[in-house]
């Protein structure tokens, strides 16, 4: 594995994210001196919070699973995730609403899991949910230590036994075809192929792979944090500044000193500070302005779509909604047609809703509820402009609202009184390439040793981390992109931390 050169005693991490304060705790336990530069007044990136009228929106995920990766950053500086954080595991995972008045809540039990596929598909399919729910946990084993927990120097990396596994697996198929071979019912095969969205490829041209998305949220686990996900980042801010970390809150980098191919220095609006290492957690444009460079590549990168979302707080909820839902829409294919070719809004949109106050109620006014609906929409360079949402975002709000009393939540516009809409307007405001807060799509010539590396040609001690580098998005894999970001500076050490991947032991309270 390449690494920095020369000496690396102080590192300035640039973004407080998630992938920037994994980075930062991974380099203290390594006992390196840092000092953490966020633009933002508070720590957490995509993960914010804003506070209105009483209620605390989360702003950026809203799903945790893979706990033991948290549990890592922690340990790396000697302390626990319970020493900061309380998880509570979710039963079920997702409520799936259909098109067709049906619903299946997923559960990530093996036992209820099967009991609930009997009730919703019949009888028959429950063998199929079984090699199935098998060949999740294989792909899991075959994928996580080779090709998702690695730092890649060359493709040539990817020439190991692991590879044949993951062939003989049908991991370089299809997704949507691989998940039909084990279940039949069309419903079904929804609720574990819908997460290929999150990788920004339609299920039936996504890597197959990819279903270990899908292990994360129906086999591993869904968890969330006490005082809502803003919690993980107050929480990982607060172990890094008792391990020593200088925190540098509402500071914006203006540029990067050097000399020759090292980074010296970081200049913000306030400061120089000097440094022997640099992470860079900003979107990639942002990351190689800053570095003066842009790798070179025979073909452009392409963006996942985007989101529309709207945090509602409302005086009342819907018994028919759990932590989290997703309401599908009777249209599959041509969703994702419009929403990665055509570039046009979801004709039957499929949504994502969460109920923060499902779990914890001190997230809203007494009485009251935080409701999270995410609106897939495509990103700006294939679908409408940045500027053309200050007229398309309240129409298409009010849009989705509609639909949302036409399947079944009635009054739900009226009981909004208190409201913010994010659109792709928003998120390219922030930096973000494409108007897309889910960053470079995993198309094959995106993905593993084929994604943006980490280590930019022309800077020998500046190392990227976050959703656009290895290995990709989503909470895990950023997580692990910061820690991915650390080795690069110190190199493996003997013997490293690692937690299992199992239900966190420190998990307190009782189910949501």
């Amino acid at each position: 594995m390449r690494t920095v050169t020369g000496p690396t005693d102080h590192v300035v991490v640039v973004g407080a994210g998630l992938s920037g304060l994994s980075a930062a705790l991974h380099l203290l336990g390594a006992g390196r001196r840092v000092t953490l530069v966020e633009r933002d007044p508070l720590p957490g990136g995509r993960a914010g919070r804003i506070e209105k009228d009483g209620y605390r929106f989360d702003t950026g995920p809203t799903v945790l699973t893979m706990p033991h990766l948290l549990e890592e950053a922690f340990a790396a500086v000697g302390r626990t995730m319970s020493d900061r954080l309380t998880l509570h595991p979710l039963h079920p995972a997702y409520h799936a609403r259909f098109a067709d008045g049906s619903s299946l809540d997923v559960h990530t039990d093996a036992a209820a899991m099967e009991a609930e596929v009997a009730r919703f598909a019949g009888g028959g399919e429950v063998a199929g949910y079984r090699r199935l729910r098998q060949w999740l946990h294989d792909l899991y084993r075959a994928q996580m230590g080779r090709f998702i927990d690695t730092n890649f120097d060359s493709p040539l990396a990817l020439l190991h036994p692991d590879l044949a596994r993951l062939a003989a697996l049908g991991g370089f198929g299809r997704l949507q075809p691989k998940i039909g071979q084990f279940i039949t019912d069309e419903r079904l095969q929804r609720v574990f192929t819908f997460q290929a969205l999150y990788a920004g490829v339609p299920p039936a041209r996504a890597l197959a792979a990819y279903a270990v998305i899908a292990y994360m949220d129906t086999v591993a686990g869904v968890y969330f944090p006490e005082g809502g996900m803003h919690a993980v980042p107050s929480a990982m801010s607060a172990a890094a500044a008792d391990a020593g970390a200088t925190l540098a809150y509402g500071q914006s980098v203006t540029r990067l000193e050097r000399t020759g191919e090292r980074i010296t220095a970081v200049i913000t609006d306030r400061q120089r500070i000097a440094c022997d290492a640099v992470v860079l957690t900003p979107d990639l444009p942002v990351a190689y302005q800053l570095l003066g460079a842009r790798p070179r590549r025979p073909l452009a990168l392409r963006h996942s779509p985007s989101a529309v979302v709207l945090h509602a707080g409302t005086d009342r909820t819907w018994p028919e909604l759990a932590h989290h839902t997703i309401s599908f829409g009777g249209a599959w294919k041509q969703t994702f047609r419009e929403l990665t070719d055509s570039g046009r809004t979801m004709s039957d949109p499929s949504l994502l809703i969460t109920r923060p106050t499902a779990t914890d109620p001190q997230l809203a006014p007494p009485g009251k509820h935080t409701h999270f609906i995410l609106a897939p929409c495509p990103n700006t360079s294939v679908g409408p402009s940045a500027a053309s949402w200050a007229d398309l975002g309240p129409r298409y709000r009010d849009s989705v609202l509609r639909e949302l009393e036409r399947r079944g939540l009635t009054g739900f516009a009226d009981a909004v009184d208190s409201e913010i809409l994010v659109t792709p307007a928003d998120w390219a405001a922030q930096g973000h390439a494409a108007g897309t807060p889910f960053s470079v799509a995993h198309t094959f010539p995106q993905t593993g040793p084929f994604r943006p590396r980490n280590l930019v040609r022309g800077t020998t001690n500046a190392v990227l981390a976050g959703c656009g580098t290895t290995p990709g998005v989503g909470v895990p894999t950023v997580l692990i992109s910061g820690r991915l970001a650390a080795l690069r500076i110190t190199g493996p050490p003997a013997a490293r931390p690692r937690v299992a991947a199992t239900p966190p032991a420190v998990t307190k309270g009782s189910p949501a």
